[in-house]
């Protein structure tokens, strides 16, 4: 119990320290655990991600980090750790997992390392060539709170090696590579997801603003990113358009204004009907996963017909967004215990024989 409890708090020392980042404050003092030079080699591991993943940004980065920052409060922490029992009991035998973590928006893999950490099992990382530098850089910080951390957890750039299980994220196609290669391990082999948003029409403007962070933030490019509109038959798109105009200026985003060009000038050629705003296309399509700057929607008659289509495209939807449901502007914030897929990964950490 005594480990357990170091441990949460060094990760909750570590959401400060990700918050004061994500907010851009210069270093608060020593009161935040790190001298100066500490915080500002983390400061600028934020700054120069996009150097590797030109969708990075440094806003998003540090968008990133705030939400980390705020999943890691004391009582988020402490709330998570309740419901296991088991892991204040610490580990009888403690297994080395092998992560290999996706790259497609800041800090995606971050949650499995804390996991692995946290349930007292050994880590070994391959960190996406996305995204090097980062999740290395804040567990240095981690081994500043809890000194230890950094012979726990083994990051690799060449091959895993010897590992007793496996939690995997990548493409659908990179998952059957997984599971073949990875298919006498215990596992979780993530694949391909995306979200939806269900517009039932009582949606305030305000509401629906909040629809563009679901939307826009990381450029599209997470699971929980929102790809599919569910919307009432005959309702306006002038009201999607006009909620989600404050997010114009990211067309000239360089790679996502490409991506725009060129499916608009595809669209055109084939002729396929749609509406434009200037940085969104907007299409009815039953596909559920659109590409990036653009955004489908599909029309439904009652609620019956909605519950259908979610538990029909179930193994590909990460999250629904929408009243009743997660909060318009809340998909990229999930709390701890919003696990990928929808797989307990600390319940599996902790089964680990």
């Amino acid at each position: 119990m005594e480990a357990l409890q170091e441990r949460m708090t060094a990760l909750a020392q570590l959401g400060k320290v990700m918050a004061a980042v994500g907010a851009n404050e210069a270093w608060p003092g020593h009161a935040i655990g790190l001298a100066e030079s500490e915080y500002a080699a983390l400061d600028a591991a934020v700054r120069t991600a996009w150097q590797h993943n030109g969708w990075s940004t440094e806003e998003n980065v540090r968008f990133a980090l705030s939400a980390w920052g705020d999943s890691l409060s004391a009582e988020s922490i402490a709330e998570w750790a309740s419901r296991y029992p088991s892991l204040a009991l610490g580990r009888e035998k403690e297994r080395t997992v092998g992560l290999i973590l996706a790259g497609n928006v800041p800090l995606v893999g971050l949650h499995d390392v804390i996991s692995v950490w946290l349930s007292g099992h050994w880590a070994r990382v391959k960190c996406s060539s996305q995204e090097p530098d980062l999740i290395p850089a804040l567990m240095n910080v981690l081994d500043h709170f809890a000194p230890g951390t950094a012979s726990r957890i083994t990051i690799t750039r060449e091959k895993l090696g010897a590992v007793e299980a496996i939690i995997a994220t990548g493409s659908d196609n990179t998952a059957r590579y997984f599971e073949h290669y990875f298919g006498h391990l215990p596992r979780i082999v993530r694949k391909n997801r995306v979200s939806v948003a269900v517009i039932d029409g009582s949606e305030s403007e305000a509401e629906l603003a909040m629809l563009g962070e679901d939307v826009f933030r990381y450029f599209g490019l997470g699971c929980r990113n929102v790809s599919k509109l569910l919307l009432p038959r005959g309702y306006d798109l002038d009201r999607i358009f006009g909620a989600l105009f404050p997010w114009k200026e990211i067309v000239h985003h360089k790679k996502y204004g490409n991506n725009y060009d060129y499916t608009r000038a595809l669209w055109m050629l084939d002729r396929v009907p749609f509406l434009e705003n200037g940085f969104l296309l907007l299409k009815e399509d039953a596909a559920i996963a659109s590409p990036v700057a653009a955004l489908f929607h599909q029309s439904y008659d009652d609620a019956t017909q909605v519950e259908d289509y979610i538990a029909t495209q179930a193994a590909r939807i990460q999250c629904v967004v929408g009243k009743g449901r997660i909060p318009f502007g809340q998909a990229q914030r999930p709390a701890l215990w919003d696990y990928a897929d929808g797989v307990d990964t600390m319940r599996f950490l902790l089964e680990l024989a």
